[in-house]
């Protein structure tokens, strides 16, 4: 497996995921091994911790809603020109929500966290 941008896969990066057939087959697990990432763990039954609820897709749906696209590079466009203009601290704070989450989950010892 070649990747195009070998200066992202560097040790220090922490990847959540769901554990979906795909993220947990041993190639997959071997490639993560390579590059030296740490797999934080995605507790059963928590859709509350999983990535895909990461703030970027409410704001990124209600920017795209209504919207119709030509081509697939006018969708790729507005796309890039819709994160080129998002402020920093857009992915602070999501960031740091997720950061809450997973800590409020481990303070009810595993149970369901809701919004």
């Amino acid at each position: 497996m070649r990747c195009k941008r070998l200066g992202l896969l560097r040790r220090g990066v922490v990847l959540q995921h769901d554990d979906a057939t795909s993220h947990s087959t041993n190639l997959t697990q071997q490639w993560l091994q390579r590059y030296g990432w740490e797999i934080l763990p995605h507790p059963a039954h928590s859709p509350d911790l999983a990535p895909s609820d990461f703030p970027l897709f409410g704001p990124l749906k209600r920017h795209l809603g209504g919207m119709a696209f030509k081509t697939e590079d006018d969708l790729i466009s507005e796309l890039r020109n819709w994160f080129d203009n998002l402020d920093v601290d857009f992915f602070r704070v999501g960031i740091n929500s997720l950061l809450w989450r997973w800590q409020k989950c481990i303070d009810l010892h595993g149970d369901y966290v809701e919004k």
